[in-house]
């Protein structure tokens, strides 16, 4: 049976994260020698373990069928390759960063400075629609400590949680773009590999619905049903059946977590009895 071939990191931010995605899509991977390939045992599937940056030339060339990274690594290296999913983790930003004792005065700031970066196409392509002039320093690494060696006068850089440019003597000046995991492709699939491909999308789909989601049942007098209908939309709206008590009914419904105790108290309100909230795992819309 013809195989897709996934690349991964091997190491680094994105490499737990997209292993545990495929657990989630019920795929089973084992590596645990470190190797640079292996075989799912449940899914016509080969693992790559590379380097994030080299992932999107070996997708390009057919090495990979797909690959999970970072966009900023698709973007900065402009291969030839077809963005299918973004993948909802590895969220970060790239921004400029300069000491943290100078004052930011915008944009006009950076004229004429020094910026170190791993990425260099992404920030001349920046600064030339923003039409400023800048010298930049292209470096593969360690890049926050530029400026306190006198490499350069600012960064840019992937930003997370800030931390590291603090431990570093900088702070964020600009942030430039966002970026987060995503799932890239070759353009020349087989039928047979873009057969495969739809069905992990369809997995990987089901993952992403039932992300930040709980599934609510509760019991209430039916002259209040349209009132928790209003409040509980679910995917088309609510699930509603008959209890064996006379005048009551059961209402099922999804709610987002963003939304969660806001409309638990208005159900209390309401006078909704039996609540009970459960965690989805999957949903398939």
């Amino acid at each position: 049976m013809e195989k897709i071939k996934i690349a991964i990191q091997k190491s680094g931010r994105l490499s737990e994260k997209s292993l545990d995605l495929l657990t989630e899509c019920g795929i089973n991977v084992s590596n645990g020698n470190r190797k640079l390939k292996t075989d799912a045992h449940n899914f016509p599937m080969e693992i790559l373990f590379l380097r994030d940056d080299d992932i999107p030339q070996y997708v390009e060339q057919g090495v990979a069928d797909i690959g999970i990274l970072g966009q900023n690594e698709v973007w900065e290296k402009e291969k030839d390759v077809v963005e299918i999913e973004k993948l909802g983790f590895g969220n970060c930003r790239l921004s400029l960063a300069i000491p943290k004792d100078e004052i930011y005065t915008g944009l006009d700031y950076f004229n004429g400075k020094r910026i170190a970066t791993s990425y260099p196409k992404i920030l001349k392509k920046f600064f030339r629609e923003k039409g400023r002039d800048v010298k930049i320093e292209e470096l593969g690494g360690s890049v926050e400590i530029a400026t306190g060696i006198g490499l350069a006068d600012a960064i840019f850089d992937i930003v997370s949680t800030g931390s590291t440019l603090i431990m570093n003597g900088l702070k964020e000046a600009e942030a430039i773009i966002k970026s987060q995991a995503v799932l890239i492709g070759n353009k020349n699939l087989s039928t047979a590999k873009t057969e495969l491909l739809e069905r992990l999308l369809f997995r990987i789909k089901a993952y992403k619905n039932g992300q930040g989601k709980k599934y609510v049942l509760l019991n209430a007098p039916n002259e209040i049903i349209p009132d928790i209908v209003r409040l509980l939309p679910g995917m088309r709206s609510p699930s509603i059946l008959p209890l064996a008590d006379k005048g009551w009914s059961s209402v099922h419904s999804v709610i987002h977590d963003d939304d969660f105790w806001e409309i638990i108290d208005e159900l209390k309100r309401l006078g909704a009895e039996g609540i009970l909230v459960v965690p989805i795992e999957k949903m398939i819309l």
